[in-house]
Order: C-alpha cells, then sequence, then structure tokens
C-alpha cells in the first residue's frame, strides 16, 4: 500500500481535516451573509463562526475514540489536546481580541503614533463560548456521521 493511499485510508486524518474545511466554508458562508458579498480571505482566516479549530479536534477526539476506542491512550490524548485547543480559542485567544480593539482605538485617538504602525490589528483572531461550543459540536457530528 503506497503512502498515499494510506493516508487517504486514515480516518484519524481525513475526518478531522474535512471537519476543519466545513467549519470554514461555513464560516466564509456566514460572514458573507452578514457583510452582504462573499470574501474568500474569510476561509483562510482565524477566529469567527462557528470555530475549525474546535470543530477539527472534536472530529479528531471522536474519530479516535471509534476507531482505537475510548479506552485507548490515543483518545485520551486527542481529548486533552481538544480541550487546551478549545481553552485557548475561546480564553486566550479571545482576550486578544479585546486588546486589538483597545489598541485600534487608540491609533485613532491618537494619530501620531498611527505612524509607528503599518496596519491596524486584526480583531478577528478568538472566539466566544459559543463559536467553539458550535464548532466542537461540528465536529462530532461530522465524525458520528463518517466514521
Amino acid at each position: 500500500m503506497s503512502v498515499l493511499s494510506q493516508i487517504i485510508a486514515s480516518k484519524a486524518l481525513i475526518i478531522p481535516v474535512a471537519a476543519w474545511f466545513v467549519a470554514q466554508a461555513l464560516k466564509t458562508i456566514i460572514q458573507a451573509l452578514r457583510e452582504k458579498h462573499l470574501n474568500p480571505r474569510y476561509f483562510a482566516r482565524a477566529g469567527g463562526m462557528p470555530s475549525s479549530h474546535a470543530s477539527l479536534v472534536c472530529a479528531l477526539a471522536t474519530t479516535v475514540g471509534i476507531v482505537y476506542g475510548i479506552s485507548s491512550d490515543v483518545f485520551a490524548i486527542s481529548v486533552i489536546l481538544a480541550g487546551v485547543v478549545m481553552y485557548d480559542a475561546a480564553g486566550v485567544r479571545q482576550k486578544v481580541d479585546k486588546q486589538s480593539v483597545i489598541l485600534n482605538h487608540l491609533l485613532v485617538e491618537f494619530p501620531r503614533t498611527q505612524l509607528e504602525f503599518e496596519s491596524f490589528l486584526r480583531q478577528l483572531v478568538g472566539h466566544t463560548r459559543f463559536q467553539v461550543a458550535a464548532g466542537a459540536a461540528l465536529g462530532v457530528l461530522l465524525a458520528l456521521w463518517w466514521a
């Protein structure tokens, strides 16, 4: 069996990547509906609804649980990884969003400082808890359906 066929046959690789892809596509569609025009750049961006990070790691944990069993060490590792990624997405990265809003406001209020920065900071980096929960549910449902 070739390396490519082994990769394609790996549910623990293909399903999470597909879940990420679906979440990114949904995020792009949702943003297009909000802004009333399609911006393909949203497909590659972090942040937004649903969380593709949560979708990926939850699809991974669910697939690993189905394929290797929920008592396996690899399932335990994937669940811990999913917890860390989702905590980071809704916690730490959400704080970065708030700091970006404040710093961008300061750049507007004090134009002289704007000369020191080439561009404003990107504000949509993290996720709300709801966005993470939606991404997690999407990942689990896709893995259950596919695996």
